[in-house]
């Protein structure tokens, strides 16, 4: 789908004429970390699911690594470009980590296209905000910034999905790192993505003009939080300063997940958690064209 000169590969799940649920991954990752029987799973809860590649990430429109030609503002506001491209007016918008201070945005300044907000591993940040006192990050998660392991060789496959597979490792939760299953999702990752060196960078880099300063007391539009007791990254007080500081949030803790979107041993929770809270009502239809993409 091309929307506004930008290319963004989507994919849906169940029928347009449920109320629309869009996943938005967290920094550096494509929609695959979604994985494909979770989100079947929640469009038989009657929900249409839509899951995006971020630009820069799997099949959509990529810049060199290290040279980003977009902003934050133009990857907080794709949403609204894959909604449109959809012909979806109002969805709930589900973000992971960066994907939820995305949905926070959208939510703060275009509030008429979001219908619910569930926020999965995020933090509180930007002016009006009660970033500063929470609690800090795990030593391993640190290290990974300050001494990074050396880049791979970028053209070789494996080194690239060794590499992958190393990134996710310091954000492993009390449940444990299961290696098998992000080797999977990391190697289905890397073979469907245009520049992998540009997917692990370049959202790290990009000019900040201004879409993640936001005052989350200003937000109305009902709030799901859930995060993980575990989160390396971001530590559950994050997520309970989001609740605290986001009006009327509900936060609901996730045992043992790490800063990751919820594993297999918590789909349980978490698809009938966001299904009850995405059951609320819209103050006008979700829809202005119900048909698929395709």
């Amino acid at each position: 789908m091309t929307i506004d000169g930008v290319r963004l590969c989507i994919e849906t799940f169940g029928s347009p004429s449920h109320p629309a649920v869009l996943l938005v991954a967290g920094g550096a990752q494509s929609m695959v970390w979604w994985e494909d029987e979770f989100c079947a799973r929640l469009a038989g809860g009657g929900r249409y699911v839509v899951r995006y590649d971020h630009r820069d990430t799997g099949r959509s429109i990529a810049s060199p690594a290290g040279s980003p030609d977009y902003t934050s503002t133009d990857l907080a506001t794709d949403p609204l470009r894959v909604l449109d491209g959809l012909g979806v007016d109002q969805a709930h918008v589900v973000g992971m980590s960066m994907g939820g201070g995305i949905a926070m945005y959208l939510a703060a300044e275009h509030g008429d296209r979001v219908r619910s907000l569930v926020l999965v591993e995020s933090s509180a940040a930007g002016p009006g905000s009660v970033e500063n006192g929470l609690p800090p990050m795990a030593p391993a998660v640190a290290a990974s910034f300050t001494d990074p392991d050396p880049e791979p060789d970028w053209s070789d496959r494996d080194a690239v999905v060794d590499y992958r597979v190393a990134v996710e490792r310091p954000y492993a939760g009390g449940l444990g790192f299961d290696e098998p299953r992000v080797r999977r999702l990391a190697a289905l990752e890397v073979d469907r993505t245009t520049d992998m060196a540009a997917s692990l960078t370049n959202h790290f880099v990009i000019a900040d003009d201004g879409s993640d300063h936001l005052r989350l007391g200003e937000i109305t539009t009902p709030t799901l939080v859930l995060h993980g007791t575990t989160d390396p990254l971001f530590p559950l007080g994050h997520g309970e300063a989001l609740a605290r500081e986001i009006p009327g949030a509900r936060l609901v803790p996730l045992e043992g997940a790490g800063h990751e979107i919820p594993p297999p041993p918590l789909w349980d929770l978490t698809i009938a958690t966001m299904l009850e809270h995405t059951a609320i009502r819209a103050l006008r239809s979700p829809f202005t064209d119900s048909r698929p993409f395709g």
